[in-house]
């Protein structure tokens, strides 16, 4: 079957790497739960951001000089500068304030809960004031994960929004305006923005623990807290990044929301905590969202104006171009894509930010 007759291709590479940018976020609180024995949740907090900077800058590094960079991935901008501060102030440094001093005045039960917020934050942001296509399929998968979010974290006693749920819930909402901020530079180098937003937040937030009164943790600590955080916040903000340009930030958000539910069956693997009635009933509810998700097939005919700017891309319906020389796939360059009218199926990537009113 060829690449255009497939009916999944609209899924590729979006999906795997909005999934496996879950799987590795989804991972940070077991094994998070791990250090905490010896190192306070804000200070964590900021090893584990500075880790992802430290690594990432060594990754930009080694790549720099391999010569991958000016081919492969656009650089950051000016113009990306006033949204990628805006991201890392709002996801980087207000947001972990927020739920930090949110855990301090709220149940850890309550406050698992509440952090499920950011999917919905994320959809609605970029529904809302995006303009993103949100179609029923898509909200009723989102709710179904968002269930399974629920069943795993309810303690059968209810919530209350005291002020420690408020800040949880603001915080949720800081991460929500990351995300959406953050598309609006997903054309760039994805290790470069992370890197900074590590590099930036890690240092705010270790920085405001050690003004706290917190203390640093004994040197292997903090090289496995580092360790942590390249994987499980680096690497998969990357992926998160890369899959935004497939997916926008709605659809990536509802992916993403799957981190909770692999956390959970971490923490049973790693932490030898029990399997549960609710995990089971978590896992069919979240099962239910994510077919929904992978079944979504958005298609309609649709005008493209000029569009320049410049990411990486394999020559498709969208990049025809001519090129002096050979190219390697994927390659990037500063190129111009003239305005066309065609039907297919597609997700609001690069190519297709369009509202949700076509």
């Amino acid at each position: 079957m060829s690449t255009s007759d497939d009916p999944h291709r609209h899924l590729w590479p979006g999906v795997p790497l909005a999934l496996a940018s879950a799987v590795l976020f989804g991972a940070t609180p077991p094994l998070s739960k791990l250090l905490l024995v010896e190192i306070s949740p804000f200070l964590l907090a900021g090893l584990l951001y500075l880790g992802a900077g430290v690594g990432l800058g060594i990754v930009a590094g080694l790549r720099g000089l391999s010569g991958a960079t000016p081919s492969e991935e656009a650089a950051i901008s000016r113009a990306d500068l006033p949204w990628l501060s805006a991201a890392i102030l709002a996801g980087g440094v207000v947001a972990p304030v927020l739920l930090m001093s949110g855990l301090a005045h709220t149940t850890a039960s309550s406050g698992a809960l509440l952090l499920n917020l950011e999917g919905l934050a994320t959809m609605t942001i970029a529904w809302i004031v995006f303009r993103e296509n949100v179609d029923r399929r898509l909200l009723v998968g989102a709710a179904a994960i968002l269930a399974g979010a629920v069943v795993l974290s309810w303690t059968g006693t209810g919530l209350s929004l005291d002020l420690g749920g408020l800040l949880v819930a603001g915080a949720c909402l800081a991460w929500g305006i990351d995300n959406n901020l953050t598309r609006k530079v997903s054309a760039a180098d994805p290790v470069r923005i992370t890197l900074w937003k590590g590099l930036v937040a890690g240092s705010v937030n270790i920085a405001l623990a050690l003004v706290g009164g917190d203390a640093m943790p004994p040197l292997g600590r903090s090289a496995l807290a580092g360790l942590l955080g390249f994987f499980a916040v680096g690497v998969s903000l990357v992926l998160f990044i890369r899959a935004l340009r497939h997916l926008g930030s709605a659809r990536t958000g509802a992916y993403f929301s799957l981190a909770p539910f692999i956390g959970a069956v971490l923490s049973v693997v790693v932490l030898d905590e029990p399997l549960t009635p609710k995990l089971g009933l978590a896992a069919v509810l979240m099962g239910v969202g994510l077919w929904l998700h992978l079944s979504e097939r958005h298609e309609h005919v649709h005008a493209h104006e000029t569009i320049e700017h410049d990411h990486p891309h394999t020559h498709d319906e969208h990049h025809t171009h001519d090129h002096d020389g050979p190219v390697n796939e994927p390659h990037g360059h500063p190129h111009r894509h003239p305005p066309m009218v065609h039907a297919h199926v597609h997700y609001p990537d690069l190519h297709h930010r369009h509202g949700h009113g076509h």
